[in-house]
């Protein structure tokens, strides 16, 4: 595989990761800013140009799906 594609994969996957890191947090205390505000964060990023970029998947359907992995 492509090593620039090895890397694009590496980026959305770590995003996919520290997104159900926030939310978990989250769920413990609904109050915690800080993850509030790096939930905030990759949501923009999944949304962002630089995300359509890296990966095919749409972003609504991988939210879905890493939302309902943390429920």
């Amino acid at each position: 595989m492509d090593p620039y594609q090895n890397l694009a994969n590496a980026i959305v996957l770590q995003a996919a990761r520290d997104y159900q890191s926030a939310l978990r947090r989250l769920r413990k205390n609904p109050q915690n800013r800080e993850a509030k505000e790096e939930r905030d964060s990759l949501l923009r990023f999944f949304h962002s140009r630089w995300y359509s970029c890296l990966t095919d998947v749409n972003p609504e359907y991988l939210i879905e799906r890493l939302n309902k992995e943390v429920q």
